[in-house]
């Protein structure tokens, strides 16, 4: 049997031992279906870099020079990416990244014909395991080329191992937060240049059709941050005064979707945007947090970042930022306000919410944007006599608030301040080790060591 073939044969056969004896999937009892999906996904990934060694070998036939005799146009295909992408059943996007993954991750030959490993080592390790797919293969590798010039060999190797090291067992969305970390962190001169260009592409369309008007907004996200801020605000107080009115009435007459509660805010903003008294607007407190570390704001280097947003931000729109209206500059090292009150208080300040936002990026189970969590005590404030202190603070959405008191999970906090990590510990019956699970911002903090 091909080496190359030998991982797909371990994978069936896990997925064969955890299927056991069963019928079909409506067979299997909780923790069957649980590990059938996972061995999916392990055979799936491990396919896909087979499959990518495969499609680098297809292109490299295919090539111009050899003409007629190149493989795709023997097959009657006008590029190698469209006979893989006909075999597949996808689309010549998904097939063009499979070969550019391929070819990335294969050993190359120099021009006297030594042999040399692959452009990306790590990668090609992590996808022959089945840890990564080429999905995310391919947009590290993006990243990685993008950069290499400005950033050079050391860092992107750097880069390279720290992000196979996060992807594991993150949604392809997470991994691009972490992407777009590293690109800053790699290239931080580019940051600005990048929202230049992309702000010159800003645009606004609106249609008629059928008689339903579309709008389509294009922005930079320092732009579009006061947007964001304000259409979350006003969902986060429709769905609060929907849970009171279920508390008093027992009856919700809201049934208004996410998608409907935005566009009912934004016809409601822009119908009052001339004579705009803000106390009658319902933004549930809606703010822009603009976050950037004292060093990078004094030296005018680096980047900020933008609460809800995973693209960084240049320093000097973090500047501009600073100086409008209802922008909060949080500047990490400052001082300021009292963010412990022991047993002095019940509820969490906004201060104290802020902070949190530093430590949990949000939801610190599911990432949410911070403005659709509450600070909830870890010692609950009543049966344990929890303090009112960051240490015993969380921020978390309603839905995983109720899944960790309804389901058993645990949390702990190690070290202290916003620099603590969060960790999620689960119950027995999701994994009998209770490995503790990383959340908050530490899942997407890149802090990359030197090569």
């Amino acid at each position: 049997m091909s080496p190359h073939l030998t991982p797909l044969h371990e994978a069936l056969a896990v997925l064969a031992e955890v299927w056991g004896a069963a019928g079909d999937a409506t067979d299997l009892s909780r923790a069957q279906l649980v590990a059938v999906n996972d061995a999916l996904g392990v055979l799936e990934r491990r396919t896909s870099a087979v499959h990518a060694e495969v499609a680098a070998g297809i292109a490299y036939e295919s090539r111009a020079e050899l003409g007629p005799e190149a493989l795709a146009k023997q097959h009657g295909f006008r590029s190698p990416a469209k006979l893989i992408a006909a075999s597949r059943g996808g689309s010549t996007g998904d097939a063009t990244r499979l070969v550019k993954v391929g070819e990335a991750t294969a050993p190359r030959v120099n021009l006297i014909g030594e042999r040399l490993p692959a452009a990306y080592p790590a990668v090609r390790d992590a996808l022959a395991v089945g840890a990564i797919g080429d999905q995310v293969a391919g947009m590290i590798i993006s990243v990685l080329e993008r950069t290499r010039c400005a950033a050079g060999a050391e860092r992107v190797a750097a880069a390279e191992r720290l992000l196979v090291e996060k992807a594991p067992g993150l949604s392809t969305d997470d991994v691009r937060r972490i992407t777009a970390r590293v690109e800053a962190w790699l290239d931080p001169d580019g940051v600005q240049p990048r929202e230049e260009e992309i702000r010159g592409r800003r645009s606004l369309r609106l249609w008629e059709r059928d008689g339903e008007l579309h709008l389509e907004l294009v922005t930079d996200v320092a732009s579009g941050a006061p947007v964001k801020a304000a259409l979350r605000g006003y969902v986060s107080a429709a769905f609060a005064a929907r849970k009171d009115a279920v508390d008093a009435d027992g009856a919700d007459a809201d049934r208004r979707s996410v998608e409907q509660l935005q566009a009912d805010a934004f016809s409601l903003f822009c119908q009052h945007a001339s004579e705009c008294d803000r106390s009658h607007m319902p933004l549930a407190g809606a703010k822009v947090i603009v976050r950037v570390n004292l060093e990078d704001l004094t030296s005018g280097t680096g980047a900020g970042r933008i609460d809800g947003s995973d693209q960084p931000v240049s320093i000097a729109a973090v500047r501009r930022m600073a100086a409008d209206g209802e922008i909060i500059p949080w500047v990490l090292g400052g001082g300021g306000e009292i963010l412990d009150w022991g047993r002095g208080r019940r509820l969490f300040t906004k201060v104290q919410k802020l902070a949190l936002a530093e430590r949990d990026g949000g939801c610190a189970m599911c990432a949410l944007p911070a403005e659709m969590t509450k600070v909830h005590h870890i010692d609950w404030w009543e049966r344990d006599g929890g303090r009112t202190d960051l240490a015993n603070g969380i921020l978390l959405c309603e839905t995983c608030h109720h899944r960790i008191h309804d389901n058993g999970w645990e949390i702990r906090i190690d070290g202290g301040g916003v620099a603590a990590r969060v960790w999620f510990i689960p119950p027995p019956y999701v994994d009998p080790m209770r490995t503790p699970r990383l959340g908050g911002r530490a899942r997407f903090d890149v802090v990359v060591a030197a090569a």
